[in-house]
């Protein structure tokens, strides 16, 4: 028996893109400190509880970029993947207050509703306007970061559900400053808070199947393990796991049964050179079996 393993990639996919996450975290704390102003200034309570909102997604951006740079550091004896997973963890932790945040934001819908207070409307559009722009900003920044892994897919929808409020409180301010209709407040905010829930729900489950190490959504474990028992000097595939470190960073190991004609060095450089090109996976562990050697299968 032989092991071969590929060389890990040192860096993640979200950490080539912190330097964008660090300016998006930079305007939306400035403009957190201008909403808390705002409202104080104005006896403005939707924007501060817009304030509330965006203090929380400010936390979440920042801990995404402290993620990412625990991420960054090295494997050691006492962690030998690295510390990629803290980024899932942080996506997991963004995820779980988003979902808290909508729950809120519902609850508080429906307790305005029974005795919707006066809000200053035209000053709430302006604050709201100035929040708009920064956090279309940030989406504009984000926005293909996003598709390169959970932790800042999170962030991502930290920005947009800013932005969602932003708009919202804007709709709701041009209502009640035209018509004096205070329900569109709670109106407006529960229509908010349903169309947050979905997408941060559907992070959470991505982010949780990394962390229980489920198959990669993004490789076909059936077509890989066609792949390997098609391979030349290949009589049987066993014990096959499939697994993230995080995001765009798969790894994958199996016990391989070989034929008599086949070399070992051979034949493990010709399964690792076809995963790694034909399947998104960046560290391989293939363990070469003689026929006949005993060893009962357990998994896939």
């Amino acid at each position: 028996m032989e092991e071969i393993k590929t060389q890990i990639q040192t860096t993640s996919a979200a950490s080539k893109h912190k330097k964008n996450l660090l300016i998006v975290l930079a305007l939306s704390g400035t403009y957190l400190i201008a909403e808390v102003i705002g409202g104080i200034v104005t006896n403005s309570l939707a924007l501060l509880a817009d304030a509330a909102h965006m203090l929380t997604d400010v936390v979440g951006l920042l801990l995404a970029y402290i993620a990412i740079r625990i991420g960054e550091r090295k494997a050691d004896i006492s962690k030998t993947f690295g510390y990629y997973r803290t980024e899932i963890l942080a996506a997991v932790i963004n995820a779980v207050v988003l979902l808290g945040i909508s729950i809120y934001v519902l609850i508080e819908a429906y307790r305005r509703f029974q005795d919707p207070p006066e809000v200053q409307s035209k000053s709430m559009l302006i604050v709201a306007g100035i929040g708009l722009i920064v956090n279309i900003v940030g989406l504009m920044i984000l926005r293909k970061d996003s598709e390169a892994s959970l932790n800042m897919k999170g962030a991502y929808f930290e920005v947009l559900s800013d932005m969602l409020t932003s708009v919202g409180v804007m709709i709701a301010g041009v209502i009640m400053l035209t018509t004096g209709w205070y329900y569109a407040d709670p109106l407006i905010s529960a229509a908010i808070g349903l169309l947050i829930f979905p997408r941060t729900w559907k992070l959470l489950k991505e982010a949780i199947n990394v962390l229980l190490e489920g198959t990669p959504k993004d490789v076909d474990i059936v077509e890989l393990r066609k792949s390997l028992e098609q391979t030349p000097g290949v009589k049987n595939v066993h014990d096959l796991h499939l697994w993230s470190l995080t995001s765009s960073m798969n790894a994958m190991s199996a016990h391989i049964v070989k034929d008599g004609v086949s070399t070992q060095n051979q034949l493990l450089k010709t399964l690792t050179d076809q995963t790694t090109e034909n399947f998104k996976i960046s560290h391989t562990t293939f363990q070469i079996e003689e026929e006949g050697y005993e060893e009962n299968e357990v998994h896939l």
